[in-house]
């Protein structure tokens, strides 16, 4: 594959990035670096877009300004955090746009600058870019990637636009769908906590669920982690107070329904009293799946 793309890269005289996994765009801005091609970036998500152009009259390329990839459990991508479609279209027409003006010799407007596009309240913005880094290990002054390399291994991810399957929590931070729906039929009090955005909880949800999006508790958006203090409390009320306040998370796979167990655990204590923490394997998806055909899917 690494191969086959150097070729295709140095039979063209601009390349458009539109993938979506950092893997990938390690791979293409190397590429082009190598080959000494102008890359024209865009990336949406939900509903917000980028768009740069890196590589181009001096400026800096991808590694310049993200020289170690994050985390894998940090990036969402489409497939999971999903995207407007309109908001594709808006990038993609710029995208096109800056193409057609380096190929055509006009200046592109964005060799040092990052266009960011909220669709929410139909704004764009424009920031400048860090310079290009004299240390940067592709395109600096003393270059240590001078090839092509294994992109999946050095990001930690696969280069893949499909869904991911974290696997941040132990067996026993984890429920299956069958399992929690064992609990709900026992009647077994609990708390079943919903961390999806709020567009995606309109679509669908468990009745007997409470909605808090994942930003929140990585926020500690006071309001919201109020709310869940006092849902806790109201159960507690029902319990014995010897036994700890049992919050089931889910969320479209079981990624953020992850992310947030490691946070409520962090809080624990401090924060949050007296509960005990576990996600739901595969989210609603699952539950649609295994458990009520019926339940919609997005």
């Amino acid at each position: 594959m690494f191969a086959f793309l150097t070729t295709c890269v140095f039979m063209y005289d601009i390349v458009a990035d539109c993938s979506d996994n950092v893997p990938t765009r390690y791979l293409v801005n190397d590429a082009c670096v190598l080959s000494g091609k102008p890359l024209v970036s865009a990336s949406a998500l939900r509903m917000e877009g980028q768009l740069t152009v890196y590589n181009y009259n001096g400026g800096p390329c991808y590694r310049c300004l993200y020289p170690v990839p994050p985390p894998p459990e940090t990036v969402t991508n489409c497939s999971d955090g999903g995207v407007l479609g309109v908001v594709v279209g808006v990038m993609g027409c710029l995208q096109a746009l800056e193409v057609l003006k380096i190929a055509s010799g006009q200046k592109s407007s964005f060799g040092q600058q990052l266009l960011m596009f909220d669709a929410q309240d139909s704004r764009f913005r424009c920031i400048k870019l860090r310079a290009k880094q004299a240390g940067c290990v592709v395109c600096g002054e003393t270059p240590t990637v001078t090839e092509l390399q294994d992109y999946e291994s050095f990001c930690g991810s696969a280069a893949t636009d499909k869904c991911r399957r974290l696997n941040l929590l132990s067996a026993e931070q984890r429920v299956s769908v069958q399992e929690y729906k064992s609990i709900v039929d026992c009647g077994t009090p609990h708390l079943l906590l919903d961390v999806r955005p709020k567009v995606e909880v309109d679509i669908c949800h468990l009745p007997v669920s409470i909605k808090i999006p994942l930003a929140s508790l990585e926020d500690q958006n006071a309001d919201h982690i109020n709310f869940l203090k006092e849902k806790i409390s109201e159960l507690k009320l029902q319990m014995s107070s010897e036994l700890q306040v049992p919050v089931y998370v889910v969320c479209k796979l079981g990624n953020d329904s992850q992310k947030a167990v490691q946070l409520l655990e962090k809080m624990s204590g401090t924060e949050l009293e007296r509960i005990t923490v576990k996600d739901i394997i595969g989210g609603l998806m699952a539950w649609a799946n295994k458990i009520d055909p019926s339940f919609p899917k997005y």
